[in-house]
């Protein structure tokens, strides 16, 4: 059952409070002041616990300050039989504070999610809605780190590591959370000694949920071995956050050093993550051309599909044209003998260049096997998306060279100086960027 908090009675929760200076004041106070949102439009996203009640007292004693007219908003998940009361609480709270509150009711739709994330979803997409600059919430020290453990635990990435920033973007509007780094004890010690009520959700309790689990049964755990394991897992969010931060700047840097419009902060994170997120042939589209990673590093492909030709005969030219746009192959003579093509292989077979079709083998060592293309390019660290695009030179049904890989043991020179094959691409496909 749901139910509504008064402070205790006595001096007690006043001298607590009066111990040590108030952070949660000093938090606040800092994060609007660096935020710069003087003249801007804020919303407070208003639940009816404690965590939220806080920050919109806070915010109300600090309006004046910043020249602030700030509002609120209540979102009615209509998953709880105490959901009016809450919106009724938070009516009563606001008029206290003659704060303006809107009131939101939305329809929770799962579609495969989980029932958190679902109203998640919903509720961020009331905040997206609102006529807003920036939208605060009331995230704190214990949100911050069980959403660390929660993620990791799920195996996510650096991504997830960084769990809350304490600025963060939705759509247009900016995401403060100015308590991201004060605890829920000492939110709910502010709470008592300003005298504030607030709403108690009975679905904390439900251990069921994997969040109020890790809550309640893991976090006083962790808590008897490692006492600060919360300021912890914060700290390390932090890390992996700063760390996300430099691949944004590696990558828009990279962007503008080849020429590209420097992408937006959402469009630039989405852009990460998707690079990050899928395999070696993923590439985004961005400002005309194809952006891709392989193996750690960046690559620039231009926008266009590869080039195609069926074969092109060689009769021992030392200049091969190459069609549609794919440069030329170059023949120089090897400085000593026993490299390059054998000159008279040349003269007594059918030569031609072709595109890699699959299945080739090739064996540029003797000591080694004949092994596949895709092995030998695998190995090279060779991207795939220029695999396909590379001229491959045939005698009849043997594969004689590939660009970067070399010549078949077969084919190479013995007693003489042979052909040195060198491919030479009109304009370079891929640009390797930064690691």
């Amino acid at each position: 059952m749901a139910s509504s908090r008064k402070p205790r009675s006595g001096s007690k929760a006043n001298e607590r409070a009066n111990e040590r200076p108030d952070e949660v004041a000093r938090a606040v106070d800092h994060a609007l002041g660096v935020a710069g949102l003087e003249g801007r439009r804020v919303v407070v996203a208003l639940s009816g616990g404690v965590d939220s009640v806080v920050l919109l007292h806070a915010v109300h004693k600090l309006q004046a300050k910043y020249r602030l007219s700030p509002r609120a908003v209540h979102v009615n998940h209509g998953l709880s039989p105490n959901a009016a009361r809450w919106a009724q609480f938070c009516r009563r709270y606001c008029r206290s504070l003659r704060i303006p509150l809107t009131v939101k009711r939305v329809r929770i739709s799962r579609k495969g999610k989980g029932l958190e994330a679902a109203a998640r979803e919903a509720r961020y997409e009331v905040f997206r809605s609102q006529p807003a600059d920036v939208v605060l919430l009331a995230h704190h020290l214990d949100d911050q780190a069980e959403t660390v453990l929660l993620n990791l635990l799920r195996g996510a990435g650096r991504r997830g590591a960084s769990a809350m920033p304490e600025v963060g973007m939705l759509g247009d509007k900016t995401l403060l959370r100015p308590l991201l780094a004060i605890s829920r004890s000492t939110i709910a010690e502010y709470a008592e000694g300003h005298g504030l009520q607030w709403i108690e959700d009975e679905s904390n309790a439900e251990e069921a949920f994997t969040r109020n689990f890790l809550r309640r049964c893991v976090g006083p755990l962790l808590s008897e071995r490692f006492p600060r394991w919360r300021e912890n897992l914060a700290r390390a969010a932090r890390h992996f956050a700063a760390s996300e931060l430099d691949a944004n700047r590696l990558l828009r840097e990279f962007l503008r050093e080849k020429g590209l419009r420097a992408p937006s902060e959402a469009k630039l994170r989405e852009l990460l993550r998707q690079l990050l997120a899928g395999g070696a042939r993923t590439a985004v589209r961005h400002d005309g051309a194809l952006v891709r990673v392989y193996r750690g590093e960046v690559h620039l492909q231009t926008d266009a599909p590869p080039p195609e030709f069926s074969s092109l005969p060689w009769a021992g030219e030392r200049r091969a044209v190459l069609p549609q746009g794919m440069g030329r192959v170059l023949f120089r003579s090897a400085r000593k003998r026993g490299l390059g093509i054998d000159p008279g292989l040349v003269r007594g077979g059918t030569w031609r260049f072709e595109r890699r079709r699959g299945g080739e083998r090739l064996q540029p060592d003797p000591r080694r096997p004949r092994r596949t293309l895709k092995n030998l390019f695998q190995e090279a660290g060779v991207p795939p998306w220029e695999r396909d695009a590379m001229p491959l030179l045939f005698c009849g049904d043997d594969l004689v060279w590939a660009p970067g890989l070399g010549i078949d043991c077969r084919y190479v020179a013995r007693e003489q100086r042979g052909l040195v094959p060198e491919w030479r691409r009109n304009s370079p496909r891929s640009a390797p960027g930064p690691s």
